[in-house]
């Protein structure tokens, strides 16, 4: 088969990889549980890819790309600061391209969300932010049509950003950060079981309970808290709200709209800034 391209999306949880045909047509998809740290990381990206390949009898090397989105600060092929994967500092590039046998390009996986959002949202924005809720909390940023990454490639790390000195803390002790308030793992965090599931924790808000309910008023103020930054330190046309707790639906950006329109009652200079979160999954 000619005409393959693969794409590996290294998420918290798992890692999920496809092969596409020149019109980015799905061939194949296979995913599997990620391995944490370097070592797994990189073995259980080798064993996703080589499901796809055998599925649509083609050599990764013949490929026409490879492609790796991935969380972290990624600079040159290099990811550092991974902490959801136990990365410190891994040259993903070359450990798969070494592997591999060809050229691998590898992107922080919220960037490479954030191109694609754009293209698929059809807006007519040269500027905007892709705002992921999934199982960490970060912002793709795309200014004047270009994807911007940063100095170090740390660009619309939002979830480190701490809002409240007295709120939740993060894995490393840090109150009230962002991504303690709006995402997976934060939910979970709060919450208390690490062997829960955020899913099931907002569903129990649904059905009232108490502090399942607390934690999902702390997601909207913390999406909004996420917009506002996005809005204010990016100056972007736009934000798109994606990720997985974006099945929550209107639930999550009507919740997330009335924090918005609250700060903006209050502040003529927030209120001028309009635009409400566009959703996209």
């Amino acid at each position: 088969m000619t005409g393959v391209r693969i794409g590996v999306d290294i998420g918290g949880t798992k890692i999920d990889a496809v092969a596409v045909d020149e019109r980015l047509q799905i061939l194949q998809r296979h995913r599997v549980p990620v391995e944490r740290g370097p070592e797994g990381v990189v073995r259980s990206a080798q064993a996703a890819v080589e499901v796809v390949t055998r599925k649509c009898a083609v050599d990764v090397r013949d490929a026409l790309s490879v492609g790796v989105g991935i969380p972290g600060a990624v600079r040159g092929g290099v990811v550092r600061h991974a902490l959801n994967l136990d990365l410190v500092e891994l040259d993903l590039a070359r450990a798969l391209g070494d592997a591999w046998g060809r050229p691998v390009q590898v992107e922080n996986d919220v960037n490479a969300a954030a191109v694609g959002a754009w293209r698929l949202v059809g807006t007519d924005a040269r500027s905007v932010a892709y705002l992921n809720l999934g199982t960490g909390l970060a912002a793709g940023i795309i200014l004047d049509g270009q994807l911007w990454r940063g100095s170090r490639g740390t660009s619309g790390e939002v979830g480190q950003i701490s809002v409240d000195p007295r709120g939740p803390v993060d894995a490393e002790g840090n109150p009230g950060g962002l991504e303690t308030y709006a995402s997976g793992s934060g939910i979970v965090r709060q919450w208390g079981d690490p062997t829960a599931d955020a899913r099931d924790i907002l569903a129990l808000a649904a059905k009232g309970d108490p502090r399942a309910v607390e934690i999902r008023e702390r997601l909207f103020v913390g999406v909004a808290h996420s917009i506002r930054v996005l809005v204010l330190a990016y100056d972007v046309e736009e934000v798109i709200v994606g990720g997985g707790l974006t099945g929550l639906g209107d639930v999550l950006l009507d919740g997330t709209a009335k924090v918005l329109k609250d700060w903006a009652d209050g502040s003529r200079f927030i209120a001028s800034l309009g635009g409400a979160p566009h959703p996209h999954s």
